[in-house]
C-alpha cells in the first residue's frame, strides 16, 4: 500500500520531497532501486536530513495507533491508511487537536466517482430505497505473491471480512443513511486456516427507511462487487467498475450506462481497484491541509468500526 501511495503522489507531480521510512534495511534498499526515493530505517534519521511536514501511514493495521502518535509527537500531520481497530483513536484525535494537526484517516470509496453518482442518485430519489451489495474475492487470491496467514488479514483482530466491511461502509452510511439496525448471519464455507468466520450476510436498517442486504466474504473465487439499489422510480445496477454502472430509464424502459470519470488500474491488482480514487484521496488530505473540512474522520470511523464489532459479536453470541 506504501509503494503505490509513492506511485501515485510521484504521478501526480505534486511540488513535494518523498523520503520512505522502514525499519528493515532491506526494504529500504528495496524502495531506493525500485521508487527512486530516499528511505530511512527510523523518522529521527528522516529527520535530521530534512524538514517533514506530513507523514503517510501505510503500514499493517494493528502498528497504526502507535505510529500515529509517534507522527504528531514529531509535529507531523498524518494520512493514516484504514485501521481496523480503534486502539489509541481517543488519545490521538485529542493529541492532533492539542497540536493543530490534522489527522486524516483513509476512505478510498469516497472518493470514487462511482459511489458519489450512486449517493446522488440515492439522495434525489423522493422514496426511500432498497439495496443488494455483494462483496467478495477467495482470500489467498487477494496478495499473491504472500501467504494469506502471514498477510494482516489471516489475525482476527484485522481479518479479510473485517476489512471489507471497514472499506465498504463508510460510502454506505453516506449513500443510504445513518445504521439503525442490524441482522446478522455468517458462517465458515472454506478450509482456509483462518480463526474467523468466512461469509457474512448482514440486513442493515437504515435510520432513514433504507433497507440492505449486504454481502462480504473472502470465499468467492470470482472477484465480486456487486450492487442493485430499487425503488419505484429508481433502479441502479453497479458491477465494480466505472463501465459498469448502469441506471434504468423509466420512461424508456432501457438500461443506460452513467459516465464516472477517468479509470486506470495498477498491474496485478483486481479491475475493481480504481486508481483514480486513491489519487482524489491524496488530493483530499492535502486540501484539508489548507482548510478545507474533512469527508471523513476517525470520529465517524469509530462509529463504523464500532458497528462492525457489533456485527462480529453478533456471529460470536450464536455459539
Amino acid at each position: 500500500m506504501g509503494k503505490r501511495r509513492i506511485r501515485l503522489m510521484k504521478a501526480m507531480k505534486l511540488p513535494i520531497d518523498i523520503v520512505g521510512v522502514d525499519s528493515r534495511q532491506e526494504r529500504c534498499e528495496e524502495t531506493r532501486s525500485q521508487l527512486l526515493i530516499d528511505c530511512c530505517t527510523s523518522i529521527e534519521e528522516a529527520e535530521k536530513q530534512r524538514r517533514i511536514d506530513c507523514a503517510f501511514i501505510c503500514t499493517s493495521p494493528l502498528a497504526h495507533a502507535e505510529l500515529i502518535q509517534q507522527c504528531l509527537l514529531h509535529g507531523f500531520h498524518v494520512f493514516t491508511e484504514i485501521n481496523l481497530v480503534s486502539d489509541k483513536y481517543d488519545e490521538n484525535i485529542i493529541l492532533a487537536q492539542e497540536r493543530g494537526l490534522t489527522l486524516f484517516l483513509s476512505s478510498t470509496p469516497i472518493y470514487r466517482d462511482e459511489m458519489k453518482e450512486i449517493t446522488k442518485r440515492v439522495k434525489m430519489s423522493k422514496q426511500t430505497v432498497a439495496y443488494s451489495y455483494h462483496v467478495g474475492q477467495y482470500l489467498p487470491d487477494w496478495h499473491p505473491w504472500e501467504q494469506y496467514k502471514d498477510f494482516f488479514v489471516g489475525n482476527r483482530r484485522t481479518n479479510g471480512c473485517r476489512e471489507i466491511f471497514a472499506i465498504e461502509l463508510p460510502w454506505i452510511v453516506k449513500a443510504f443513511g445513518e445504521i439503525e439496525d442490524i441482522h446478522v448471519v455468517s458462517g465458515r464455507l472454506t478450509n482456509l486456516e483462518i480463526n474467523y468466520q468466512d461469509a457474512y450476510f448482514v440486513q442493515i436498517i437504515h435510520a432513514n427507511g433504507n433497507i440492505g442486504m449486504f454481502g462480504v466474504d473472502v470465499v468467492c473465487r470470482k472477484p465480486v462487487r456487486k450492487l442493485e439499489v430499487y425503488n419505484e422510480d429508481i433502479y441502479i445496477e453497479w458491477e465494480g467498475t466505472p463501465q459498469t454502472l448502469k441506471i434504468k430509464n423509466i420512461a424508456t424502459g432501457k438500461m443506460e450506462n452513467v459516465s464516472c470519470g477517468t479509470y486506470f488500474n495498477e498491474a496485478g491488482y483486481s479491475e475493481f481497484v480504481n486508481e483514480c480514487a486513491y489519487i482524489n484521496e491524496i488530493q483530499e488530505f492535502f486540501n484539508v491541509l489548507t482548510g478545507k473540512q474533512p469527508e471523513y474522520t476517525m470520529e465517524m470511523d469509530a462509529r463504523i468500526l464500532s458497528i462492525i464489532d457489533q456485527i462480529e459479536e453478533k456471529h460470536t453470541e450464536k455459539n
